[in-house]
């Protein structure tokens, strides 16, 4: 990994240090490798520390490298598939459902999810938190905002707060005839919760995905799930066999 003169490249410097970086990924370090200070890479690619801060956020952001607290910059592991749909419309909480209820409380959801529900400003909804875990490790983290009006019966069931009580909504709400869901995915800059959460710094990449569930003409139900862009590649259908090849070495998979 040897200095390369950028001065002449047309693109911008922090571009061309980019791909320079990830050959030098390829070739140099191993997943999980600390890669050196930015001072020293900086010297070593004779560019501005600033310019380099770009080359890194980059490649974070394409998922080739991973900032972890305590620990640095390391190389990243090829992204891991994620299924965030299938063929089959599904309640949340249904058999299969890859993700953990960790607890559900009673507030007034932001202005945007309100009117996307069609309630009040100010009525209360019940918000579900869960989380998914792969490979042992964090991936994506969940807030599902269910309306009284989908789980009318819920008062009649003897649930305590928390995680059983989350459980005990989302299974009121399978008593709904599910009618459709649509999604949407956007690319995102991780809150201070949702970096907790995931193991991440705040402002750290993520992808988005909003889905909105449908039952009685209306939206019943709406989750906006927070995915690791580092490690998440997020696939639709029942199986997601879609594989992105970056060279002879290296894959999305």
């Amino acid at each position: 990994m040897g200095t390369t003169q950028l001065e002449s490249v047309p693109e911008p410097k922090y571009w061309h240090l980019k791909t320079v970086l990830s050959e030098a990924l390829d070739s140099e370090f191993s997943v999980g490798e600390i890669l050196p200070n930015e001072r020293d890479l900086a010297a070593r690619f004779g560019v501005a520390r600033a310019t380099l801060r770009q080359a890194l956020e980059q490649l974070e952001l394409e998922g080739r490298l991973q900032r972890r607290r305590g620990v640095g910059t390391t190389v990243a592991p090829p992204r891991m598939g994620v299924a965030v749909g299938t063929d089959q419309d599904v309640w949340p909480g249904a058999p299969d459902d890859a993700w953990q209820s960790v607890d559900c409380t009673l507030a007034a959801p932001p202005a945007a999810v309100a009117t996307a529900l069609e309630t009040g400003a100010d009525e209360p909804v019940h918000i579900v938190r869960r989380s998914r875990v792969s490979h042992g490790q964090p991936v994506a983290a969940e807030l599902l905002y269910i309306p009284a009006s989908s789980v009318p019966d819920l008062t009649a069931i003897d649930a305590p707060s928390g995680a059983a009580r989350a459980r005990a909504v989302l299974r009121e709400l399978q008593r709904l005839e599910l009618e459709g869901q649509d999604r949407a995915v956007e690319l995102g800059s991780a809150r201070a919760d949702d970096a907790k959460e995931l193991d991440r710094l705040p402002g750290a990449p993520v992808l988005v995905v909003t889905t909105r569930f449908l039952a009685e003409g209306r939206t019943a139900a709406l989750s906006v799930a927070t995915y690791r862009a580092d490690t998440c590649r997020l696939t639709f259908g029942d199986t997601g066999g879609v594989e992105i090849h970056h060279g002879p070495e290296r894959q999305a998979s």
